[in-house]
């Protein structure tokens, strides 16, 4: 028996707003950030560990509210926690009180991800197993026992998932062999394509990335119709007329003038757009599809979807053509899996948004599974060469493919000398005069 007996919750913010790293239309000037926790156990060695993202000024809020769900579960044993998980998700979730300012969406969601994923982070580690390997490793029940099928069962029912999974049974030893030998999950990258960044930086960082074997491409788009004009012929100069090259423009338009604005940019040939308007906003997107279909232009969203409700609706009305999953938006692990067999069921690729710390270390282990367990489907997953060194077990690239994480737990552990440098507001970093003036450090006094 596990015993969870106490944890740790603390904020960490690496100031990405100085060099413009994270930048497109919405966000000038963020500082990647993360809410994270620790749950402590009778065992000094074992460890879970889990985290959601921010871009900084907040992250504190969240932080505090993810001490809420960690005292549901301090006392309680590992064993008791995940023989029924799914019960346990729905409990958590249940609180009425919480529920009021956040009923499954916002702050009180993003804590609850990020407490969950700790939960996954342990049991995995208890098992010896990646976290993609743990649900690798479910019977199509033990998968469904998981998810919280409430406010699905118009779109999906239980029943309906098991069949899908028991289909997939077929070939999942050779998928899985797929896993082992890297072969799993291929990347597209974003690190040549943030918004603040200069032409002749952009244009480095996109023949390193082909250097560095990469095939796909994403720029972010949407603060000046000219001048992304020439940002993209300058990426087509870069990576040729045929490789895929995908615009991102994180919620900026309004519907008309999303449609307009990627009308103005067909001649470059992007593959999608990705976010063009309000994440919120269903039928919005549908329009913005139905409008660039003739045009060969495919809709992305999904890193501001914030649970498995929405996604049923966007999924179900056939509102966009890729779905970009993220990792702790949504409420964790199980909300994740749920959100794997809708769009299975919808025939929409899963291509996980992955812009932010600690973000590819998760998303490499949600391809992963549905790859193997759910889809038997490759698709890609953006891949964003930024801050892995503050990580026990980083995400890697290797000839375009994710190379699958073996080691136990769901990757998110974070080197000691990161918490020294960047814990916040008392990091080294932070405490130094680099810091001075910088927009995030804002330290607010308890209530």
């Amino acid at each position: 028996m596990t015993v969870i007996t106490g944890y740790k919750v603390r904020d960490i913010r690496f100031p990405t707003s100085l060099d413009k790293t994270g930048s497109d239309a919405m966000n000038d000037a963020g500082d990647y950030s993360a809410a994270y926790i620790i749950f402590e156990t009778d065992k000094p060695s074992l460890e879970g560990h889990g985290m959601t993202f921010t871009i900084g000024r907040g992250n504190d809020i969240v932080v505090y509210a993810i001490q809420y769900f960690a005292e549901k579960l301090k006392g309680r044993t590992l064993e008791d926690i995940t023989s029924d998980i799914g019960g346990t998700w729905k409990s958590l979730v249940a609180d009425s009180q919480l529920r009021w300012i956040g009923p499954e969406k916002g702050v009180i969601h993003l804590a609850l991800g990020a407490t969950v994923n700790a939960i996954w982070d342990l049991w995995a580690k208890s098992e010896n197993k990646p976290l993609w390997k743990l649900i690798a490793d479910f019977t199509p029940e033990q998968y469904v026992a998981a998810i919280d099928f409430r406010y699905l069962t118009d779109a999906l029912t239980p029943e309906e998932a098991l069949e899908m999974l028991r289909k997939a049974e077929k070939g999942k030893k050779e998928r899985l062999q797929d896993a082992l030998n890297n072969k799993a999950v291929p990347t597209y990258t974003t690190s040549a394509g943030w918004l603040g960044y200069s032409d002749d930086k952009m244009r480095a960082l996109l023949q390193q990335s082909i250097k560095d074997g990469y095939k796909h491409f994403k720029l972010k788009v949407g603060g000046n119709v000219e001048n992304d004009k020439r940002r993209l012929q300058i990426a087509r100069e870069e990576i040729g007329p045929d490789a895929v090259l995908m615009i991102d423009a994180n919620q900026i338009w309004s519907v008309p003038e999303a449609i307009e604005y990627v009308k103005a940019l067909k001649d470059y040939k992007p593959y999608f757009i990705e976010e063009p308007t309000s994440p919120d906003d269903i039928l919005g997107h549908l329009a913005v599809k139905n409008a660039l279909k003739p045009y060969g232009i495919k809709v992305a969203t999904g890193e501001m979807c914030q649970n498995r409700v929405i996604w049923k609706q966007l999924l179900q009305s056939g509102a966009i053509d890729v779905a970009q999953i993220d990792s702790c938006r949504l409420g964790g692990v199980n909300e994740v899996l749920s959100v794997l067999l809708l769009a299975n069921k919808f025939n929409i690729p899963i291509v996980p948004h992955s812009g932010g710390v600690g973000l590819p270390e998760y998303t490499q282990h949600i391809s992963t599974i549905d790859y193997v367990s759910v889809s038997g489907k490759l698709s890609l997953l953006e891949y964003v060469d930024h801050l892995h060194e503050h990580f026990q077990h980083p995400s890697k690239v290797k000839d375009g493919y994710i190379v699958t994480p073996l080691e136990p737990g769901y990757s998110v552990q974070v080197k000691p000398s990161a918490w020294e440098d960047y814990g916040y507001p008392n990091g080294n970093w932070w405490k130094s005069p680099a810091a001075e003036g910088i927009a995030n450090r804002v330290v607010l006094n308890k209530p």
